[in-house]
């Protein structure tokens, strides 16, 4: 059965028919192409579909579009502004916060989430809100130092 969704997906309106069965990351995805949130294990314990909705961090492979019918969502692409890189995208560069980068939107979207609730984390802190990202390649270290150093870009 199919049903309309609409939302708003980084500041556009955005509507759509949709079987209604159609996971949000599948949405943004192949509904939307917009290819930068990453599906990763389908079962939400990886965090590469992770994106904002209604400011939020969420994974979007652990809810229906139609849930988030009329919801605000925010997406890797939809950080940046006036083509200059989030204060987390840059830490994370200048950090090398990053190997194969699989990760790397979804660990973003989670670490702006963490640093809007903890302004000004600890390194234990930080390790502790990213339990639920896994990321293969890097051994977390220079992910902690990019989120730390962001968290001061982000709130002086």
């Amino acid at each position: 059965m199919s049903t309309t969704v609409s939302m708003s997906i980084n500041g556009l309106p955005v509507q759509h028919e949709i079987e209604e069965r159609t996971l949000l990351v599948t949405f943004i995805r192949d509904v939307c192409r917009l290819t930068g949130t990453h599906i990763g294990c389908d079962t939400a314990q990886c965090g590469a579909c992770t994106v904002h909705l209604n400011g939020r961090a969420i994974k979007s492979c652990s809810i229906l579009a139609v849930q988030a019918q009329g919801a605000q969502i925010t997406t890797i692409e939809g950080i940046a502004k006036d083509g200059n890189l989030h204060p987390m995208q840059e830490a994370f560069k200048v950090h090398h916060g990053l190997q194969c980068g699989y990760c790397t939107p979804g660990m973003i979207m989670s670490a702006i989430d963490l640093v809007n609730k903890i302004p000004h984390p600890t390194k234990d802190e930080i390790r502790e809100q990213l339990d639920g990202n896994l990321c293969r390649c890097t051994g977390y270290h220079n992910i902690v130092h990019a989120v730390h150093e962001a968290s001061r870009l982000m709130n002086p």
